[in-house]
């Protein structure tokens, strides 16, 4: 069964460019005639053609300003094609950019529920969760402060806590296989591994490619928008690496 289907989709950003003008330049070209507006386009994705099936799990990896986050908020409905066409059968639930939208001056507790809203999560349902979010953030009564308090790794912990405790359907993961420090990202990696056996597909963009050999099946080299190299996850990290060597383990997100 297809879940996901992606048919010759491109994605065009038009970049507007509002340049400053003079009064005496305004006055030249006139109050009534419209300046023409300068700009440029961006083409972020192009041609792409993707087919993911029930149980796949599908890796994105390319260099920095490849397309792999933009590929995958295409599939999330965050961007929709400008042409071609995206087909997506089931809930998604997207963990990206896990760290934004937190209300700084509310507590670590209330911040939960928030962030469960914006999952979908309905009041019933997120005061279920709560108590198991804040054991496996393990930071305790800091949960009482407000979050302006947290250092960075406390934030993450709480913010990757929140955002695994999903019933995944469709799992779309940008980049927080690395999130907190060593002691947390063996349970994060756990807990990863817990969600992705859930789901009926996964599609992961990560620059680790030790990751992506171990978590998926199937992976996309993707390049300047363009689908690169498709194929067995070991054989397209293989050719990837080749050409790129050890760098793309050492890249940041």
């Amino acid at each position: 069964m297809i879940v996901i289907r992606l048919d010759d989709a491109s994605l065009i950003f038009h970049v507007r460019s509002h340049g400053r003008i003079s009064l005496k330049e305004y006055l030249v070209q006139g109050r009534f005639r419209r300046r023409k507006e300068r700009g440029r386009e961006v083409r972020a994705l192009e041609h792409v053609n993707l087919t993911i099936s029930h149980g796949e799990r599908v890796g994105i990896l390319g260099p920095n300003g490849a397309g792999k986050s933009t590929l995958l908020k295409l599939l999330a409905g965050v961007y929709l094609p400008t042409h071609g066409r995206r087909e997506v059968r089931g809930q998604i639930s997207s963990l990206f950019q896990i760290s934004l939208g937190f209300e700084h001056d509310a507590t670590g507790w209330d911040n939960i529920m928030y962030r469960g809203y914006l999952q979908g999560e309905t009041p019933r349902s997120i005061r279920k969760k709560m108590q198991p979010i804040a054991e496996f953030s393990e930071l305790g009564e800091f949960l009482d402060m407000p979050v302006r308090y947290y250092s960075s790794g406390m934030m993450v912990r709480l913010a990757f806590a929140i955002s695994t405790a999903i019933e995944p359907d469709i799992l779309l993961v940008d980049e927080v296989l690395s999130a907190g420090d060593m002691a947390f990202q063996i349970k994060a990696r756990q807990r990863m591994q817990e969600l992705i056996g859930k789901a009926r597909a996964v599609v992961i963009v990560s620059h680790d490619t030790t990751s992506l050999s171990r978590l998926c099946d199937r992976a996309l080299w993707l390049d300047h928008g363009r689908i690169r190299m498709e194929g067995p996850v070991n054989e397209v990290i293989a050719a990837y690496t080749q050409q790129f060597g050890d760098e793309p383990k050492q890249q940041a997100a």
